[in-house]
């Protein structure tokens, strides 16, 4: 223990807490990157652009969520651009998973202090083994984006030329892998995203499956490269999150489609091109921020299942935000055990712990406040209907990206409150009220019990 301390106290910026580390290396990342996007030729125009606009933008990147103020292919130049998947790449992967790299490659000694802060960045389930997985991370990350770009590029190199469609195509890939969810799109129609490919079946299966393996999280690959098929032998947390995304998907995709049945969404489209519109819908909420169908035109009751879904989010340790997969799980759980009236939850013959069950609650409550008091103040500062600025809340603090089309009519104040969520999402929830509180020491004594009436 003693070791550990004089480890942290070797690092300058490593000198306090992992959360501390996190919280303020996410805002280094962001503020650089805000400050690259002001330079005038990070536009298209060559005008230099508003530091509140490159804050957005910046936050948007790196906290990997999709909302954007100005359109990302018709707005940046290439140099801003690739600042912007920069950011991506960086909030996406982790900069503690980059950082620990590069440690590596420089023959770096990797000590007690950077490994604290690797755990806790990629929710890595203790810190044995931390050094190997940081690396399978960062290898698995490229092998997929590249696997994604390959594939995409069959679509993008014949449409767009060689070099072009190269990079759209590795753009792209590092966005859905990254749950970011920004597109060059605007080639065609400003901010119109994957529209134009609603049909496309490469395209939407590609986009698809990057969001998808790169919603899993690095732990649960490890786990899968570890255990290969052998079901059995994975971790409690591997089940939930791949039972859950795969819950999450279908049922999601059935109930667009049931809401969407007699709306316009679908007028004009074959039972193929509804079928895949669906599952795409059903996909991106939690935390991607592409789309395939013009949002605006949803149902209320899609608007309501999409609000849910961003909040729920991907698993922990990966590149989606939310409350996480496990976080829902572990609350519905919770409600199975209430109503059979056992004393703990169980999942998988395993009994999940009371401290689990009481931050998955801590969590959604925190989650739940913080959207509708901003979404309340949003929509009367602007003027908005409360649906739209729900949707917007939901989508910046679940880092999706999602939009009602609202995002470019919003004042500085509602920016800076989105900004605040975009932020609050990626970092973490309880990481920041770590840093805000501090991790209290549990109470060695117990106070007596008291009866309360419940329903």
């Amino acid at each position: 223990q003693e070791s550990g301390k004089k480890g942290f106290r070797r690092f300058g910026f490593l000198a306090a807490t992992p959360a501390k580390v996190i919280v303020y290396g996410y805002i280094i990342v962001i503020t650089t990157g805000a400050l690259l996007l002001t330079l005038p030729f990070a536009t298209r125009s060559g005008v230099a652009t508003p530091l509140s606009d490159a804050l957005f933008t910046a936050t948007s990147a790196t906290c990997v969520t999709g909302l954007v103020v100005h359109d990302t292919y018709t707005y940046w130049s290439l140099f801003g651009q690739l600042v912007i998947l920069a950011l991506i790449q960086t909030g996406g992967l982790g900069f503690m998973t980059i950082m620990m790299y590069i440690f590596g490659f420089t023959r770096h000694k990797i000590g007690l202090a950077e490994r604290s802060v690797m755990q806790e960045s990629i929710s890595a389930p203790n810190l044995g083994g931390i050094v190997r997985m940081g690396r399978f991370a960062f290898y698995i990350a490229l092998a997929i984006e590249g696997l994604g770009a390959i594939c995409l590029s069959f679509r993008f190199c014949p449409e767009f030329g060689m070099l072009k469609g190269i990079y759209f195509s590795i753009f792209h890939a590092v966005s859905a892998f990254c749950n970011a969810g920004f597109d060059l799109m605007g080639t065609y129609t400003p901010f119109s995203s994957l529209t134009k490919y609603s049909g496309d079946i490469l395209i939407n299966l590609t986009i698809m499956l990057l969001i998808i393996f790169g919603g899993l999280g690095f732990v649960v690959w490890d786990d899968i490269f570890q255990h290969k098929h052998r079901i059995k032998e994975y971790r409690l947390h591997t089940k939930i999150v791949l039972s859950s995304t795969v819950i999450l998907v279908l049922s999601g995709a059935l109930l667009f489609f049931l809401f969407e049945s007699n709306g316009s969404i679908f007028t004009g489209k074959s039972m193929g091109e509804k079928v895949l519109s669906s599952l795409f819908q059903s996909v991106t909420p939690r935390t991607a921020g592409f789309n395939t169908v013009n949002l605006a035109q949803m149902t209320d009751a899609s608007v309501l299942m999409m609000i849910s879904f961003m909040i729920i989010g991907g698993a922990p340790g990966s590149t989606a935000g939310g409350i996480k997969v496990t976080t829902f799980s572990l609350l519905i759980l919770c409600v199975v055990s209430v109503l059979k009236k056992r004393s703990s939850s169980e999942c998988f013959s395993r009994r999940i712990e009371d401290s689990a069950v009481k931050k998955s609650f801590t969590v959604l409550v925190i989650y739940l406040v913080l959207v509708l008091a901003i979404a309340t103040t949003i929509a009367n500062i602007d003027h908005l209907p409360l649906k739209d600025s729900l949707f917007e809340a939901a989508s910046a603090i679940g880092t999706v990206g999602l939009s009602l089309g609202i995002t470019t009519e919003l004042s500085l104040v509602s920016r800076l409150l989105l900004v605040f969520l975009m932020y609050f999402g990626r970092v973490g929830c309880l990481t920041i009220v770590y840093l805000l509180i501090g991790r209290l020491k549990e109470e060695p004594n117990h106070l007596p019990t008291g009866k309360l009436a419940i329903g």
